[in-house]
């Protein structure tokens, strides 16, 4: 990627996100439409998280990587520390992977 494209897409986005700021109080979405915005968000966020966790390579990741990913989901929707939960979630896929699943 060459160097003007980089600049013109950090220009892209930083103009967008400064029409977001100026047109706040000016412009007024419909609730009906602010809901699809928020599910559209987390929809991307767990296509993001499933593809980390499932893929590797363009191919299955293995079973070691998506049940680490199990165990810190369950550690964080224990309220659990950030850090016991990255923890868990690393140990978890380490100690699978040195029992030879992969």
């Amino acid at each position: 990627m060459t160097w003007t494209a980089v600049l013109a897409l950090a220009a892209g986005t930083y103009l967008l996100r400064l029409a977001g700021l100026a047109l706040r109080d000016r412009v007024a979405v419909p609730q009906r439409v602010e809901r699809h915005i928020d599910l559209g968000a987390t929809a991307l966020l767990v296509a993001l998280v499933a593809t980390a966790a499932l893929t590797e390579a363009g191919g299955f990741a293995g079973w070691a990587r998506p049940a680490g990913v199990a165990v810190g989901a369950l550690a964080a929707w224990r309220k659990l520390p950030f850090v016991l939960v990255v923890l868990l979630a690393a140990g978890t896929t380490a100690a699978l992977r040195a029992a030879g699943i992969r």
